[in-house]
C-alpha cells in the first residue's frame, strides 16, 4: 500500500477542517510532479497531512477514498478525495525530520516546495514512531 505526504497551509485548510468536514476533495495542486503523484493515488492509500507556514509539522493521517479524477473547478488538474484518520499524538516537525538521516531522500527534505510526495513504508513507520514522543 502506497504512503503519501500532502502539504497544506493551515490558515487556508487545516487538519481540523478535514476532521470537521469528514471528507474533502484535495485540490489546488498545480505542480506537475505533485499532480503526477496525485494521479498515482488509489483508494486505501494512506496520507500524512503536513502543515506548512509557522507550524511546519506532520499533524495527522488521512485515507484516500477515491480514484483520481479531473478537478471540477479546472479539468486540466487532478484531485482525490480524502477522509481524516487520526491526529498524531505529537506533531512531527520538519526540523526533526531533517535531523534524521533516514529521511535524506524524502521529498519533504529534498524538495521543499513539492506539495504531494510518496513516503516509503519504513519512513512512514519511523514518522509514526516519532509522533509518539
Amino acid at each position: 500500500m502506497p504512503f503519501w505526504i500532502v502539504k497544506t497551509e493551515p490558515s487556508t485548510y487545516s487538519f481540523d477542517d478535514l476532521e470537521r468536514q469528514k471528507r474533502a476533495t484535495w485540490d489546488g495542486v498545480k505542480n506537475p510532479v505533485a499532480l503526477k503523484h496525485i494521479k498515482e493515488m488509489k483508494p486505501g492509500d494512506m496520507v500524512m497531512i503536513y502543515h506548512t507556514g509557522d507550524q511546519k509539522a506532520i499533524v495527522g493521517l488521512a485515507d484516500v477514498v477515491s480514484h483520481p479524477y479531473p478537478d471540477p473547478k479546472d479539468p486540466k488538474l487532478t484531485v482525490v478525495d480524502l477522509v481524516p484518520g487520526t491526529r498524531l499524538t505529537q506533531p512531527v516537525t520538519l526540523a526533526a525530520v531533517k535531523a534524521d538521516k533516514a529521511f535524506a531522500d524524502l521529498g519533504l527534505v529534498r524538495m521543499g516546495r513539492l506539495s504531494v510526495m510518496p513516503v516509503s513504508g519504513e519512513q512512514w513507520r519511523r514518522i509514526l514512531g516519532m509522533s509518539k514522543g
